[in-house]
């Protein structure tokens, strides 16, 4: 179980970024001090399961190997890098044990690529599939230092260590302010998989992609690793508004705010036709608060119309909470296709403990990241109901069926009175 307890280190943390970012101006970083080393932890699932030939003609594990070894190969000088891995070494039925089965196989440090790539052959589908206990374990392996901290899990399936709730594990993690984000690879697109290692994904402002063939398992993975080198982004005070027409224009980065209790706030962000916007945001109570809270982020146009929305709740257990969305808007026919403004809303449901002052405000933190959409629009959240049309098709066409039995029936009765 996660334990109960206040996660001071993230509100500090939310509280440091939030003082920087109103003490100096936006580029005013200082960049006399020498950048940390980014690190990365690629996190593999090793369990039974992997042994399904389904990829491409072969195993999931052969086409984890491949993808590994070409990353490796790729990795740039200054990433230090780590490969842990889940379900590898337990061979029995005992569940208890099984959930304890992660290990780092290879440190995360300088990279020699022929060590790596020896620990990588090694390795044999075998076990469970502790996914929380193996996120808690990488988490403490990337700890320490101020670069850049990536975690980039590949998996073909849920968890199988319940209670210890995976989505849980990440946005613990997320609450502990260290800026650490979980990157989710899903090798088999059944919804069940594709929802857990989504909600992984979005609580640390991280991206999940589904992948089904060895080629776009090795791009994905090295485009992850290759992005933890990118510089670090200095959070960036700003100041939403009371409604979208209002709000500021926000482009790709990290931005810190406060938020009254129960209060909303309103950001914009432009996305060009086949450019997907990914945004999270994370809510710090940073003094004593009722339980059972909740924080919203909503995407709308600028009509009102709700495009897509991430929500998450707690009943006291950490000291922020985080969610997140992504809108992959379609590419678009027409050469002069314009930008389309997106609205954010963030809402929270935080209520103060009785003697408890609610001014300032809580501390907000707001990813925000545009970039190139997926070559597939199939997640687009078409007219709001995204996924949803599946359904209503399916309501649309029992209604059709059920009126031609209905009226089938109706003509029935009336010939057989009139026979009568």
């Amino acid at each position: 179980m996660i334990r109960r307890q206040r996660l001071a280190a993230g509100v500090c943390a939310l509280l440091a970024a939030l003082t920087a970012g109103l003490a100096f101006p936006a580029g005013a970083a200082a960049d006399e001090t020498e950048q940390a080393a980014p690190k990365v932890e690629l996190v593999l699932d090793v369990s039974g399961s992997m042994r399904t030939r389904d990829i491409d003609g072969g195993t999931r594990m052969a086409a984890a190997k491949q993808a590994f070894n070409e990353v490796l190969d790729a990795t740039p000088e200054e990433v230090e890098l780590g490969i842990r891995t889940l379900g590898a070494n337990y061979h029995g039925n005992d569940r208890r044990t099984g959930c304890k089965d992660t290990a780092q196989l290879y440190p995360v440090g300088p990279l020699d690529r022929t060590d790596a790539k020896t620990a990588v052959a090694t390795l044999a589908p075998t076990g469970w599939t502790p996914i929380g206990p193996a996120l808690l374990k990488a988490a403490d392996d990337l700890n320490g230092g101020d670069g850049t901290r990536r975690i980039v899990l590949i998996s073909d399936g849920e968890d199988t260590c319940q209670p210890l709730d995976p989505c849980e594990v990440a946005r613990e993690i997320a609450a502990k302010g260290i800026g650490l984000t979980i990157d989710t690879l899903g090798l088999v697109p059944d919804a069940k998989t594709r929802d857990q290692l989504s909600c992984i994904a979005d609580a640390t402002g991280g991206t999940y992609t589904s992948v089904q063939h060895k080629e776009e398992l090795s791009d994905r993975v090295g485009q992850l690793v290759d992005r933890a080198a990118d510089p670090v982004v200095t959070p960036v005070a700003t100041e939403g508004a009371t409604e979208c027409a209002k709000a500021p224009a926000l482009k790709s980065g990290l931005y810190t705010d406060r938020e009254e209790f129960g209060q909303q706030r309103w950001y914009k962000v432009d996305v060009n036709p086949g450019q997907e916007l990914r945004a999270s945001v994370s809510v710090a109570d940073d003094r004593a608060v009722n339980p059972d809270y909740g924080v919203l982020l909503r995407a709308v146009t600028l009509h009102g119309r709700e495009i897509v929305r991430g929500e998450a709740a707690d009943d006291g257990r950490t000291d922020a909470i985080s969610t997140g969305l992504r809108y992959p808007r379609p590419e678009s026919d027409d050469d002069e296709a314009t930008a389309e403004t997106v609205c954010l809303q963030v809402t929270n449901s935080f209520s103060a403990a009785a003697g408890v002052k609610t001014s300032p405000g809580l501390p907000l933190e707001l990813t925000v990241d545009v970039v190139d959409g997926p070559s597939h629009a199939a997640d687009v959240a078409a007219f709001g109901l995204g996924r949803g049309w599946w359904l209503l098709g399916a309501l649309v066409l029992a209604g059709f069926i059920a009126g031609l039995l209905w009226g089938w029936l109706s003509r029935w009765r009336v010939a057989v009175w009139r026979t009568n």
